[in-house]
């Protein structure tokens, strides 16, 4: 007699070769509208589902996991990030946890670059002006920005995607410098040329650019914050393509305001969309709608992790990304 297939509910539209891989495997339970789910919607779905595929769009907390009842016994994350989801409380209740880690690295690398050159070589005010029909031919000293290779990038969080982002800042000439939980192995600093500093405050002092590249948890919550951004030189510039939170945005777009640094490039904010509306007004920063990662190659690659992760779980077996609390 053939197994019974496991119930699967996704929170979101996916591509379309996941889509379907999933009807082809599970009985699964797919969105028509590209909308977040509403708070009570997600607990419905946690009822009647096997398996849950939220997204990063999903708050999912210790209340909602206890209203879940027993059908639910994994929690697929399409995403690498799982600061949305309460792990210990899913663990607690015998729920499974895993992510999609290590497919978004080289496309969130390639975002990081491409912001860091938007901001120091005012790509938006040149497409702007040539949009409006404003450009009445080339000067020496319109649009001056800045060069980036030989200048200090500071990476704060050097794992897969601020590795990667070291990788190609290193082709354009930057000098690599870094700050991490851990110092990198030898074997991986070398390299990179990269050094590593154990003070995140000498480090901020002395960069060019900052790239933050670290998750969001309860310590890295504003670790830039106002007093780290004044250590800052006002020739320095900030990217940010991981998560909001570790920036206080507040704080940064103050600084920008005053001049007291020179630019942000950034594809996340504290508040999810909810962006400080003075952070729209300035001329010297770039703002994207959290596009890092917006690859169709990369979405169809998430979406084949979080299959594997449910068939795996299918057949009897851990899943191989399971998230467990306290690795993130």
């Amino acid at each position: 007699m053939p197994l019974k297939r496991l119930s699967v509910v996704v929170t979101r539209r996916l591509p379309d070769p996941v889509e379907t891989r999933l009807k082809e495997l599970f009985n699964v339970e797919l969105r028509d509208e590209d909308t977040p789910l509403s708070r009570e919607e997600l607990v419905g779905a946690m009822k009647r589902a096997d398996v849950l595929v939220p997204t990063i769009t999903d708050t999912i907390d210790g209340a909602m996991i206890g209203q879940a009842g027993d059908k639910l016994k994994l929690i697929a994350n399409y995403g690498a990030g799982v600061d949305h989801i309460d792990v210990q409380s899913a663990r607690q209740r015998g729920v499974l946890v895993s992510n999609t880690p290590g497919v978004v690295t080289e496309d969130t690398a390639d975002m990081t670059l491409a912001l860091m050159l938007a901001v120091t070589r005012r790509i938006p005010q040149g497409l702007a002006e040539m949009q409006a029909g404003e450009w009445h031919g080339w000067s020496p000293m319109a649009h001056l920005g800045s060069r980036i290779g030989g200048k200090r990038l500071g990476i704060l969080g050097m794992g897969r995607i601020g590795q990667a982002v070291a990788r190609r800042a290193q082709a354009f000439g930057m000098q690599i410098h870094y700050h991490n939980r851990k110092r990198l192995r030898l074997e991986v600093e070398e390299p990179l040329e990269a050094t590593y500093w154990e003070s995140l405050d000498q480090m901020v002092a002395r960069m060019d650019v900052i790239s933050v590249n670290c998750p969001h948890t309860p310590s890295t919550f504003h670790l830039l914050n106002a007093r780290r951004l004044k250590l800052m030189k006002p020739t320095a510039v900030i990217v940010n393509t991981s998560r909001g939170e570790v920036i206080d945005e507040n704080a940064l777009t103050r600084a920008l305001r005053a001049s007291e640094l020179a630019g942000a490039g950034l594809d996340v904010y504290e508040r999810g969309y909810d962006i400080n509306p003075r952070l729209r007004e300035l001329p010297n920063v770039v703002l994207l709608p959290h596009m890092g990662s917006a690859t169709l190659e990369g979405r169809i690659e998430m979406g084949e992790k979080v299959i594997l992760n449910v068939k795996t779980f299918a057949d009897g077996h851990r899943p191989p990304d399971q998230v467990l609390p306290g690795m993130l």
